[in-house]
């Protein structure tokens, strides 16, 4: 964790007026709130906008099958030496099929032994992507086997990753109860 305690603390649920339980919605009766919705939450507008384009990524309008978008977030988080992103999305990539081997891989990149031609150059778009802003043309090619709609998916999906974990980072969003820091993002 870049911080050990949050610059913008998270609404506590005393803390919360009636427009803010309305757009946590559903969330916040079906079971506990995540630090990143009480924190984000403190900007109505903002989250609204967010939770509708995050929605997208995580849902089966993104083409990408679930288990290379989970691969995509988490090496995106990782990238960005965001604790909190890696780890709700470990628990997530878990749920999507990613091994705890996988999981180790993903922090090595694109060049560790194990991963499919297809699975590299999607991790190395995304090392290009979170490093240079641009994917080149020869990663492009080696992603070729993905439509033109998933390869869109893919940059929009390490964009909205790229964004979360710059506010978890600079926030200090610290992590829900039940994750744990992985010791190689501990600052």
């Amino acid at each position: 964790m870049r911080l050990g305690k949050p610059r913008i603390a998270p609404l506590s649920d005393t803390d919360m007026d009636d427009e803010q339980k309305a757009m946590l919605g559903e969330r916040f009766q079906q079971g506990p709130v995540f630090n990143i919705f009480r924190t984000l939450a403190r900007a109505p507008k903002a989250f609204k906008a967010f939770m509708w384009w995050g929605g997208y990524m995580l849902s089966r309008h993104n083409s990408l099958p679930e288990r290379e978008r989970e691969i995509i977030i988490l090496r995106t988080g990782f990238n960005w030496k965001s604790g909190y992103e890696w780890a709700q999305h470990v628990r997530i990539g878990k749920d999507a099929g990613i091994t705890d081997e996988e999981i180790e891989r993903i922090k090595q990149g694109p060049d560790a032994p194990g991963w499919t031609p297809l699975e590299a150059a999607m991790l190395q778009a995304t090392d290009e992507l979170t490093s240079d802003s641009f994917v080149t043309d020869e990663t492009w090619s080696a992603l070729s086997e993905l439509t033109e709609k998933q390869r869109m998916d893919l940059v929009m999906t390490v964009g909205q990753y790229t964004q979360v974990s710059m506010m978890l980072n600079s926030y200090g969003v610290q992590l829900d109860e039940g994750l744990e820091l992985d010791p190689d993002l501990k600052a």
